[in-house]
């Protein structure tokens, strides 16, 4: 990180720069995500350092990311909507050229980041959803594919069973209210680890999604999110992660920003374009994504009882290098950190937060 004295010397660059739309030059390239991209900012920024354009360089960071069956919360093996099926949503900026692509509910392709940017690239729209996203990409050779992983097919089974309708029945079976009686039962063959792992999923699933800001000495900056979105939603439901200004927003003259975490809190206050234009007006990034994460407790008249039902968190990077983040609540939950990478090995940096949990 920036020491003081560099800090303020890049805050009154940014304002020279941002007045005359000029960029700043940076000694270091710098590539930050959320945290569970510690992976894509090393892959991210290798590829700045040998050449790469910044879009090229972040998109190719997260499909590290998007390919994992590991990762629950994006591309393959994301846990899926209410009818088993899993739906992807991405956007891309590019600040040199000031132009978004972006994918909603777009099911059989792994890398939805890459259509974003095939979107951004080859057509004249912003925004391809649905059955035209899908087609669009096998149009560019992706095929489609079955995107559920043998677990995050065992998770959402795991959660049908354990729905309960008024009478305590739904139409697979009754609730799951002993889960390790019932589910060795249920689910013959798994063993207990994996059984527990898919409880786990089905009452408290993962929130996730990957946003990745990366910036270039000759001061060029790009961002894209990507994610399998909410786990068990209605089908066709769409989060921040596709919406230029809410998931991802980038201003070759300011910087970048993006978010995890629940989408329509986001998407109702505008939270990457907000924390862009704060740090327009000079607002530090750490301040700025804590700005934003004000609005949305503003929006429950600040009840902990409330947000406490959900996690968002916000990332930013200046054009002057100075990085932060923001979390709703401080203590052990995922958003409590985020990646960085200015050369070598990536790690994790602290999130500032909100409220305490």
């Amino acid at each position: 990180m920036m020491n003081r004295r560099e800090w303020i010397a890049g805050t009154s660059g940014l304002a020279a720069a941002a007045g005359s739309g000029l960029a700043q030059s940076l000694r270091k390239n710098i590539v930050i995500s959320s945290a569970n991209g510690l992976a894509a900012c090393k892959k991210a920024n290798q590829m700045i350092a040998a050449g790469s354009d910044t879009l090229d360089a972040v998109v190719a960071g997260v499909n590290i990311v998007e390919l994992d069956p590991e990762d629950t919360s994006v591309g393959y093996g994301g846990l899926p909507n209410e009818e088993g099926v899993v739906e992807l949503d991405a956007s891309v900026m590019h600040g040199p050229t000031r132009r978004a692509g972006s994918v909603a509910s777009i099911r059989g392709i792994k890398t939805p980041s890459n259509i974003a940017k095939l979107v951004m690239e080859q057509t004249d729209h912003v925004m391809l959803v649905g059955d035209g996203a899908l087609r669009f990409a096998k149009t560019f050779g992706y095929p489609e594919e079955d995107l559920l992983t043998p677990k995050s097919r065992l998770a959402w089974r795991v959660w049908k069973q354990s729905l309960k309708d008024a009478s305590g029945h739904n139409n697979w079976a009754p609730g799951l209210w002993a889960p390790t009686a019932e589910l060795k039962h249920r689910f013959p063959g798994e063993s207990e680890e994996v059984l527990a792992w898919a409880w786990e999923m089905a009452v408290h699933p993962t929130t996730g999604t990957i946003n990745c800001l990366g910036l270039n000495t000759k001061g060029e900056i790009s961002g894209v999110t990507t994610t399998s979105g909410l786990a068990w939603k209605i089908p066709g439901r769409v989060g921040d992660s596709p919406i230029i200004g809410a998931g991802l927003y980038v201003d070759q003259d300011v910087g970048a920003a993006g978010s995890t975490g629940r989408g329509e809190e986001n998407i109702r206050v505008c939270g990457a374009h907000t924390i862009v234009e704060n740090m327009r007006r000079g607002m530090p990034p750490t301040e700025a994504c804590l700005d934003a994460l004000k609005r949305i407790a503003r929006n429950y008249n600040n009840d902990k009882a409330k947000l406490d039902k959900f996690d968002i968190n916000f990332y930013a990077l200046r054009m002057d290098g100075v990085h932060g983040a923001a979390t709703l609540w401080g203590g052990k939950r995922r958003g409590s950190n985020y990646a960085v990478n200015d050369g070598g090995e990536s790690r994790h940096e602290p999130c500032a937060h909100l409220l305490e949990a």
